[in-house]
């Protein structure tokens, strides 16, 4: 057994099931070339990963109702040399992770896991939350016309107000400190609905350095030493129809659900170049 694992994590709403399904569907419908390919399920439920996959076949959003609760993913995947690499998903709510930054607590389970090997980082490229200062806001408001109450009552800071990247780096931070730390790491920052994020015209890395500075320094400045790529993935490839009661279809996953091969859809771009292949980061990390 290869000694180096991969852990999955990311904050609510990154991506982080779809990119399972996505997966899940790749590795066993086998109809595009991997460099990983599907040896064993070592944890988790195959049952619960072919729903998620199915809902990912039909162009459906994943329905939070039926995700609730922990569900941990562990799956040996072969690489070419004939070496399993262990890939460990984490499949709880991303608030777990938001919890180390707002309480500093962290779940025993989740600390296990989290010491378990290399990190693949998800990041909704689309609902970053950018930092504001307060005279920038004003001047917007001047400019629009809008009132602006210079009296107006001070809101009391809350962790949970802070910019994406804050809790990011925090934890990444954390991951390179006791009772977390296992030496050096390697580290894939996964960008994810790529699809609307490249109309920006960036490259992945110019991305995160555009929008995520905080982060982007950090890294690059190896203040915990990661090694690291950073990577634009589209894992659903457009709109899919949502699941609440009189949701208008959209026509994106109609397109999407008429395709041949729904592998295809995925789209993970790095250094200039693009492929279907989820486990090129996963092969990276283990390499």
């Amino acid at each position: 057994m290869n000694n180096r694992s991969v852990v999955i994590i990311g904050l609510p709403a990154s991506g982080k099931t779809t990119f399972l399904a996505a997966l899940w569907h790749l590795i066993t419908e086998r109809d595009v070339d991997t460099r990983l390919q599907f040896h064993s399920l070592v944890a988790g439920d195959a049952a619960h990963l072919n729903a998620i996959a199915r809902r990912w076949r039909q162009a459906k959003v994943q329905d939070r109702t039926e995700l609730a609760g922990s569900r941990t993913v562990s799956m040996n995947l072969m690489s070419t040399n004939q070496d399993p690499v262990r890939v460990t998903f984490p499949d709880v709510a991303g608030e777990s992770y938001r919890r180390m930054w707002e309480e500093r607590e962290c779940d025993p389970e989740i600390a296990e896991i989290l010491r378990s090997g290399d990190v693949l980082l998800f990041i909704h490229a689309i609902t970053i939350r950018a930092p504001q200062w307060v005279v920038d806001v004003a001047a917007l408001s001047r400019s629009l016309g809008l009132p602006v109450d210079e009296g107006q009552e001070i809101i009391p800071w809350h962790a949970r107000l802070a910019p994406t990247q804050v809790p990011i780096v925090d934890i990444l931070h954390l991951l390179r400190k006791p009772p977390l730390d296992t030496g050096p790491r390697r580290l894939a920052v996964m960008l994810s609905a790529w699809d609307k994020a490249e109309r920006e015209q960036l490259a992945p890395l110019e991305f995160l350095e555009a929008k995520l500075p905080l982060l982007a320094q950090y890294l690059r400045r190896g203040a915990d030493q990661w090694d690291y790529r950073v990577f634009g993935l589209s894992a659903q490839g457009g709109e899919y129809d949502r699941v609440e009661p009189n949701a208008v279809p959209t026509e994106e996953a109609k397109e999407l659900r008429g395709r041949p091969r729904p592998s295809t859809r995925i789209r993970l771009v790095t250094g200039g170049r693009e492929t279907h292949d989820l486990t090129e980061p996963l092969s990276w990390l283990v390499e």
